[in-house]
């Protein structure tokens, strides 16, 4: 049995592909340019330099919400959206000359890396909230330790959305 349909001509035409499948095929199509990308070893020196450049972003984070949470008395979440907007341009920057520096990092796209870092690190921000939320609110963890653990596990995130969308030019 096939997937043609009858045109009611005797001929058969292919069915377009729906949304999930059309989804399902982009991240197979993900899945597997990670996959291959692992292979590289050129891959893995600038995930090195990410990691370093993400260190500094790191503990410039951990330094602002620090400021803002016990030297500003602003919430955890208020304070980790500040650290992160102080965070998120110090990577961009390091990033875009060191990590990324060959992936056409030209002066004339700065703006448009820019606004693509700006958009992976919102959703890596995204992941950071939810798992601050979680530590904090219900597992009763401290915030700042809450905090550290909640950067760490939203890395790979920035990273992938980084390597194959920011800096893939």
């Amino acid at each position: 049995m096939g997937t043609d349909l009858p045109t009611g001509e005797g001929t058969a035409v292919q069915p377009s592909p729906g949304r999930w499948e059309a989804a399902a095929d982009r991240a197979w199509g993900l899945i597997r340019r990670v996959h291959l990308g692992t292979k590289e070893p050129a891959n893995w020196v600038q995930l090195f330099h990410f990691v370093v450049v993400g260190g500094t972003g790191y503990v410039v984070n951990l330094i602002v919400f620090t400021l803002l949470t016990e030297g500003a008395g602003l919430n955890h979440l208020l304070a980790a959206v500040g650290a992160f907007v102080v965070a998120v341009t110090n990577n961009f920057l390091l990033n875009r000359h060191w990590t990324f520096r060959r992936q056409g990092s030209k002066e004339s796209h700065a703006g448009f890396q820019a606004a693509r870092f700006f958009t992976v690190s919102v959703v890596g921000l995204g992941v950071n909230l939810a798992i601050l939320e979680l530590l904090v609110s219900v597992a009763g963890m401290p915030e700042l330790a809450s905090q550290a653990i909640a950067v760490a596990l939203a890395t790979p995130v920035n990273f992938i959305g980084n390597k194959l969308w920011t800096f893939d030019r």
